[in-house]
């Protein structure tokens, strides 16, 4: 299979790039977050999961091999395909979600990935014992970020503003109060 890529950055779209290695191009799916920090005609390192399909063999890119991993833990889940996987991870790092996991707390995945309670439920039953490492974090930063998604959901703004505008947010930022308020400056001088 396929690990990692290395080459140059030829077409970038909306989900995927393409990157040139050795005139191959190869499609790899990536995040949000990757997507944002690609350029054309720049040299960039993938860490790569192949998935092969009866009727298709996709390539699935992530900037280190954590996030890789934790893309793989993910599919562990039943339900969820390197897709839905990889929208999750493209929601929030892998640190917090990996927090609200660890805690057992499906209403903060439901916040703030958008997925359903049912699958909710399934990733921390299935996930919860391999993440124990996290359990010690202090739970009230996930709260936090639950509440701002939905202060925002109340003044008007989609889940996907809100949730991108939390991703803005700095992380010496504390307080329910105090991300609000700056998520709100984002998302006015948008």
């Amino acid at each position: 299979m396929i690990t990692r890529i290395e080459g140059k950055i030829v077409h970038i779209a909306d989900k995927f790039v393409v990157v040139d290695v050795s005139g191959v191009g190869y499609k790899i799916y990536i995040t949000n977050d990757s997507l944002l920090s690609c350029e054309l005609n720049n040299q960039k390192i993938f860490w790569t999961y192949t998935a092969v399909r009866e009727n298709s063999l996709d390539l699935y890119g992530f900037p280190n091999t954590e996030e890789l991993n934790f893309f793989e833990l993910l599919l562990d889940v039943s339900g969820i395909g390197p897709r839905s996987a990889l929208g999750i991870l493209g929601i929030a790092p892998i640190e917090t979600l990996a927090k609200a996991i660890a805690m057992g707390d499906t209403s903060y995945l439901n916040k703030v990935s958008g997925i359903g309670k049912k699958t909710a439920e399934k990733i921390v039953i299935e996930l919860r014992d391999k993440l124990k490492m996290f359990k010690g974090e202090n739970g009230d930063s996930l709260r936090d970020e639950g509440d701002v998604i939905e202060a925002l959901k109340s003044l008007g703004y989609s889940q996907a503003e809100a949730r991108e505008a939390l991703r803005s947010v700095t992380p010496e930022t504390e307080g329910t109060n105090a991300k609000i308020k700056q998520a709100l400056k984002i998302l006015n001088n948008k």
